[in-house]
């Protein structure tokens, strides 16, 4: 039985690379992050061919923001495909609108409660206001969950508070910022290793760098998995 807990990150620079790269990790690994950046670079089309030619779950991470119709079109699109999460800012109004979007379908909405590239510094930068980061988290958590998100992205720092919320019962979490040991921490501030991630309430971790930068992509991942698994 496939480990569907660990989620490789195809952060390459279009659906050519996507497609070689899920080609050598083969039966290793079962899931799918395509974000932002593949938009342009035939993303959707890859989407559909790992899910539909490969057998393949995908996580499509959009991180979507906008008035609660645009939102609601675009995730009403978006849930023709075949996609198993995807994910939209935690501000309540997204959320509302995502899932009125997703009606009728598989597809699991979940919010972004802080990037795991940001830290209280930047958090003043933008205006956001005071108060320690993690119970920030916490409390977009608990929103975005109270507006129907199916699930949350936050670091693995902050997964066992989440986790704790009474809001959290029977929802996901997803850890991005986890780095096995070893690793370079690269544009990510709150990390954890693949096993504590796991341990402190995440369903599942995404790795990219690690894995696709590794010099043998199929050994970084399964090495992740051994490690999830022990």
């Amino acid at each position: 039985m496939q480990d569907d807990r660990l989620i490789v990150a195809l952060d390459v620079p279009n659906a050519l690379e996507g497609l070689q790269l899920a080609e050598v990790l083969g039966p290793s690994v079962s899931f799918y992050k395509i974000g932002l950046g593949m938009l342009t670079g035939g993303g959707l089309a890859l989407a559909n061919e790992l899910s539909q030619e490969h057998g393949k779950r995908i996580f499509l991470d959009m991180k979507l923001f906008d008035i609660g119709a645009t939102i609601e079109a675009a995730v009403r699109g978006l849930a023709q495909f075949d996609l198993d999460f995807l994910t939209v800012h935690g501000d309540p109004h997204v959320v509302r609108a995502a899932k009125e979007g997703a009606a009728g379908k598989p597809l699991k909405i979940l919010a972004v409660t802080i990037l795991t590239s940001l830290d209280r510094a930047d958090l003043d930068a933008g205006l956001i206001k005071p108060g320690d980061l993690p119970d920030l988290v916490a409390e977009r958590a608990g929103r975005a969950f109270e507006a129907g998100a199916d699930g949350v992205i936050a670091s693995p720092q902050e997964a066992a508070m989440i986790r704790a919320l009474p809001q959290a019962t029977g929802r996901l979490i997803v850890t991005p910022g986890v780095r096995p040991v070893g690793s370079a921490l690269g544009d990510q501030k709150r990390v954890a290793t693949p096993a504590q991630a796991v341990a402190d309430g995440a369903d599942h971790i995404v790795v990219g760098r690690p894995v696709w930068a590794a010099a043998d992509p199929r050994a970084a991942a399964e090495a992740i998995l051994s490690e999830l698994r022990g």
